[in-house]
């Protein structure tokens, strides 16, 4: 069975944000021009956007 690859949380925006605001997809690509390859993510049981990477931070 293969394994699902690691992801970092960086950062969690809740679900219900204003109409026309994208919080999780700014702060994403903000990551991505700093050089991070960083992604939007829909946590369902939670209810929550998070901004993962498949490399590590310290």
């Amino acid at each position: 069975m293969p394994t699902q690859p690691q992801r970092t949380v960086l950062e969690q925006f809740p679900a219900g944000g204003p109409r026309g605001s994208w919080p999780a997809e700014e702060y994403a690509a903000a990551q991505r021009a700093q050089g991070t390859d960083a992604h939007v993510v829909m946590d369902l049981p939670s209810d929550q956007f998070l901004v993962v990477t498949s490399t590590t931070t310290d």
